[in-house]
């Protein structure tokens, strides 16, 4: 028996994908086993390209919601817990949506020659967006809006202009407990982070996901992944103020 406990995650390469990908190898080829089981997580519109494995694939959502296709079918959404068995040698792709960012566990069985999956074209705008079965007459909505965060403030205050900031944290740093003079609002645009206010359990930030730091919550940690993260942040700000942020002792 063999216990690994923290996989390494890894970019994914640029010919395989369009967008942010990363993976955690699970478990590779071994011996006489031939299975290699890997945890893919895909940024919000990322994908991979056209591809097909010699022995087939099977992939398991865990996180998000995402699309597949398979050579001259429809592209189906996918969603936690759905599982997707791929035919050897069928031409396929999967991904997130434009929306929502999406992880999946994919299983499959290494040919004995150790070849990887055959690689074919980028999936185009067209095919990603437009993308539907062969005869549909069906419309397509070219814009969609959703609302991904509607929050009160805790109480009514003045606010005269909006600073954004792009904020990059390195991989596996902490900021540390901190606390801002007013409300900051945030959006995760690439790696993760570990989110905790003060009192409340932590949660893990991924691209896509947004947060508020309420004006002078203690902000227990934001703490960056072995991927770093990068974030947009809104700091609410009332006339002549300018955002500032303090590290209590403890």
């Amino acid at each position: 028996m063999q216990i690994s406990h923290t996989a390494a995650t890894t970019a994914a390469p640029a010919e395989w994908v369009t967008g942010q990908v990363w993976f955690d190898t699970l478990a590779a080829p071994n011996g006489s086993s031939r299975t290699q089981v890997d945890s893919v997580r895909f940024a919000p519109g990322a994908r991979t390209v056209w591809h097909r494995h010699a022995l087939g694939q099977i992939l398991t959502v865990t996180e998000g919601v995402g699309l597949v296709q398979r050579r001259g079918g429809p592209v189906e959404t996918i969603r936690v817990g759905d599982t997707v068995r791929i035919d050897p040698g069928e031409w396929h792709w999967h991904g997130a949506t434009s929306t929502s960012g999406m992880t999946h566990i994919a299983i499959e069985e290494i040919p004995a020659a150790g070849t990887s999956a055959e690689l074919g074209a980028a999936v185009s705008e067209a095919e990603y967006q437009l993308g539907e079965p062969a005869g549909t007459d069906e419309p397509v909505t070219p814009v969609t809006r959703s609302v991904v965060l509607d929050h009160a403030l805790p109480t009514a205050r003045a606010v005269h202009r909006v600073e954004v900031r792009r904020i990059t944290i390195a991989p596996g740093y902490p900021a540390g407990l901190h606390v801002h003079n007013g409300p900051v609002f945030g959006s995760i645009e690439t790696g993760s982070a570990v989110y905790q206010i003060d009192g409340e359990p932590p949660v893990v930030l991924r691209p896509g996901d947004v947060f508020h730091e309420p004006e002078g919550a203690r902000v227990a940690r934001f703490d960056a992944q072995d991927d770093g993260v990068t974030f947009l942040g809104y700091f609410l700000l009332d006339v002549a103020e300018v955002p500032e942020i303090h590290f209590p002792d403890a």
